[in-house]
């Protein structure tokens, strides 16, 4: 299943496009968010070198209903809000994509992560248009499924292998003896071991490339 990696910018009126872009060296790390049908939820925190004006800042805007302060420290708040404007979470939630939090939103700029089907990931760009948000994919990975890659036989030889040592290093196991355990011959568990380890590093490979796209 792949998990894209998505700038989305906020428009300017709402209000925490506007106010990270007032206080660009602010960030705010959205750890915690639940949308309703028209309001949204969420828990915050705020980092910023001037963290009282942010916060008095926050404490007048008016798409923000309710505001309370759960933790502060010298540049670093713990904030929970009410907002009339969750345009980004009803999103997710049209979709029916789920986000990995935290979504870091800096100068108008939120960073996210999705994990879903693509056609939950196309569903969720149809829903940032219709809500007038812009966005970046910055990255697309998808996740290797061991089921998918080995068959069972090479599951169980590799799994085999790994607990009687053929793998550390130095190795405790030789191939002979890892053969001779598993009462076949050393041939076939070299050539077992050799799709086995092709399979699997195919498909490390293939997991670990990122492709940069454009929408």
């Amino acid at each position: 299943m792949p998990t894209a990696r998505l700038a989305v910018t906020l428009p300017e009126d709402i209000w925490i496009a506007d106010l990270s872009g007032r206080y660009p060296e602010a960030t705010f790390r959205v750890l915690a968010a639940l949308p309703d049908d028209e309001t949204g939820v969420g828990l915050v925190e705020l980092t910023a070198p001037d963290l009282g004006t942010v916060l008095s800042r926050l404490d007048e805007t008016p798409g923000v209903r309710v505001f309370e302060v759960l933790h502060r420290g010298d540049d670093r708040a713990l904030v929970q809000f009410e907002t009339d404007e969750p345009l980004l979470l009803l999103s997710i939630r049209n979709s029916r994509a789920p986000f990995e939090p935290p979504v870091t939103i800096v100068d108008g700029i939120a960073d996210l992560e999705i994990t879903a089907s693509q056609d939950r990931l196309s569903s969720l760009a149809d829903q940032f248009r219709t809500f007038g948000l812009e966005f970046d994919v910055r990255s697309v990975r998808t996740s290797m499924d061991p089921e998918s890659v080995v068959s069972d036989r090479q599951r169980e030889l590799i799994e085999t292998a790994v607990e009687r040592g053929y793998y550390d290093t130095p190795r405790t196991c030789t191939l002979t003896g890892l053969a001779n355990h598993l009462d076949i011959a050393k041939s076939t568990a070299s050539e077992r071991l050799h799709r086995a380890e092709g399979a699997i590093i195919r498909a490390f490979v293939a997991d670990t490339s990122v492709v940069d796209e454009r929408p």
